[in-house]
Parts: C-alpha cells; sequence; structure tokens
C-alpha cells in the first residue's frame, strides 16, 4: 500500500475516532465512574451494606421464609409508609451467615434479618443496585416503564460496539504512523 492510501486510512480513522468519542463522551464517562464504583462496592460500606451474622447458620432453626418475609414488610412499612411496593425481587439467604436479605422490585430498599430470630439487623438503600442499573441503562428502562430492557439491550450494544471502533482505530491510531515510516 502505497503513503497516500496509507495518509487517507489514518485520516478517515482519525474522523471515526474523534467523532465518536465527541458523541459519546458522557456515556463513556458514565460508564467508567459507575464500573469503578461498582469495583469498589465490597470495600465501601456507602455503595454497599455489610452482610450481618445471624443467631445460628443451622437452617433447621430457621423461621419460615414467610415469616421472614412478613417481617421484613413490616419493617419496609414501617421507615418508608403504607404506599411503599412490597413486590420481592428476591430473597438472598445467606446460610454461611445466618442470614436473610429480602430485596424488593420497585425500589432499592432491603432488609437484612436474621433468619433464626427475625431480627431486623440492617435496614438500607441499595446504593449499589442503583449504581448498577445506571451502569448498565436498566434505570432508562424502569422509569419509562419499557418492555423486556429494551434501552439496556439498545444502549450496552452501542457502548460495546462503541469500545470495539475505539480500540481499533486506537491501534490503527498508534500502529499507521509506524507503518508509514516504514514506507519511506
Amino acid at each position: 500500500m502505497d503513503r497516500k492510501k496509507h495518509a487517507s486510512i489514518l485520516r478517515v480513522t482519525r474522523s471515526i475516532h474523534r467523532k465518536t468519542g465527541i458523541i459519546l463522551f458522557v456515556a463513556f464517562f458514565a460508564v467508567a465512574v459507575t464500573g469503578l464504583m461498582l469495583g469498589w462496592k465490597k470495600n465501601v460500606d456507602i455503595l454497599q451494606h455489610p452482610t450481618a451474622k445471624g443467631a445460628s447458620n443451622d437452617v433447621s432453626k430457621w423461621l419460615p421464609m414467610d415469616s421472614l418475609i412478613a417481617i421484613s414488610n413490616q419493617e419496609l412499612i414501617a421507615r418508608s409508609g403504607d404506599d411503599i411496593s412490597l413486590i420481592l425481587s428476591k430473597v438472598d439467604a445467606r446460610p454461611d451467615k445466618g442470614i436473610v436479605k429480602v430485596i424488593y422490585e420497585n425500589h432499592y430498599n432491603s432488609v437484612q434479618l436474621d433468619a433464626v430470630t427475625g431480627e431486623v439487623l440492617s435496614y438500607e438503600y441499595r446504593t449499589s443496585d442503583l449504581v448498577e442499573h445506571l451502569h448498565e441503562g436498566t434505570i432508562v428502562d424502569n422509569y419509562f416503564g419499557l418492555p423486556n430492557g429494551i434501552f439496556k439491550l439498545f444502549y450496552t450494544s452501542i457502548m460495546g460496539l462503541a469500545l470495539i471502533t475505539f480500540t481499533i482505530t486506537g491501534f490503527w491510531l498508534w500502529y499507521g504512523p509506524k507503518v508509514m515510516r516504514k514506507e519511506i
């Protein structure tokens, strides 16, 4: 390939790299910041409360799951009011810790309970879940009630393709001039 052709490819590559960067700057910044936060979530109590320890890890002594969920619902209502959604996202049982985390679907609150006594060990606003939803775009689907995570799919596809584009164009912006110098 001649020098003129290499220079032309380099100009096009630089243009693609620059325009894509300008368009996606805010999204890349948000993904980078939230990704960093998610990487640190287990080490920073602001993002995720530590998992408490219950009275016993002997599952045979645990209260029935429906009782634990009822206790969690009462705690949630007491702290947030009668109009809060009680729809469950998941119940995270931790036999090794002797606790159950009750996590709700339509908001970022959760309750940790001692699985034997039903004592509320922690009530938390799950900041890490909010950060995760910001990171992957789910927050837009939830806010607008979009079906099947359509925005998340679009957003993650665009961000993934953009990262591939930046990797390829960035490599060529580094390597292309080396090839041109060798041709002299």
